[in-house]
């Protein structure tokens, strides 16, 4: 199924885990993918990945809170590509500290990278998603940033829930221009992240506080996000879409 040909596609984060498999699963849609993260060589190689299978993407270096690198990451798919269609708005951090260890200098990294990286991406997005006439921006938020979690990980929980909020605040805004702005909420998903929890406790908490009784995979949130970027959705913004298991249900 190609429901994405001839568009052009920029994902944050995209050298690994989530992003990964979603820049894959966008450019065998038939998407132009420009592939953005802060590690070099393994954003190459998923870049290299999709040309190998006949695919169209381009890597460039990108740390998300910088202006001037949301600015070059936009021209890129305007120079590669010819534009821009679907911003998906991924890259991220987490921490596990309780408030009373987690420093100022911490907390505000996390924020930045976590919830003013996607804030700048829309920014520096907005004129080209807007000559675009299937414009798709798709947020990764988080089920906490909807639930309070286990208390742990204070930045991560208030950026992600920040990221919910703005997504419906810029979808109203966008409405009538023809952007659509919607979140995803994946739950526990096992990427590379979680190998150290590989058979061990923490692992077997995750799995039994998920209803489906298993980690979420990579591809099944890069499904959720190629839907929110098809024709298919053509009617839907503002949407939190949770691929969690049945998480937030409990």
């Amino acid at each position: 199924m190609e429901r994405l040909d001839g568009r052009v596609a920029l994902v944050t984060g995209a050298a690994s885990g989530i992003g990964h498999a979603i820049a894959i699963r966008l450019a065998q849609e038939g998407a132009a993918v420009v592939v953005t993260d802060i590690q070099d060589e393994p954003g190459e190689a998923v870049t290299n990945g999709i040309r190998e299978t006949g695919g169209r993407a381009v890597f460039v270096h990108h740390d998300v809170v910088s202006p001037a690198e949301w600015d070059r990451a936009v021209g890129s798919a305007a120079r590669e590509f010819g534009g821009l269609d679907i911003l998906v708005n991924n890259a991220g951090m987490g921490d596990l500290a309780v408030i009373e260890e987690t420093s100022l200098e911490d907390y505000e990294r996390t924020i930045a990278i976590d919830q003013t990286g996607v804030f700048l991406g829309m920014k520096a997005a907005a004129e080209l998603l807007s000559a675009s006439p299937h414009a798709s921006v798709i947020n990764i938020s988080s089920i906490f940033g909807t639930s309070g979690g286990f208390g742990t990980s204070p930045a991560y929980h208030a950026a992600k829930g920040a990221v919910r909020t703005l997504t419906k605040n810029t979808a109203v805004h966008w409405a009538d221009k023809g952007i659509r702005v919607n979140s995803v909420h994946p739950g526990f998903i096992d990427t590379p992240i979680l190998a150290s929890t590989k058979g061990t406790e923490f692992e077997q908490a995750m799995i039994g506080l998920t209803p489906m009784g298993r980690l979420g995979r990579p591809q099944e949130i890069a499904a959720g996000v190629a839907y929110l970027a098809s024709d298919d959705a053509s009617f839907v913004t503002g949407l939190e879409l949770y691929i969690d298991g049945g998480y937030m249900a409990r």
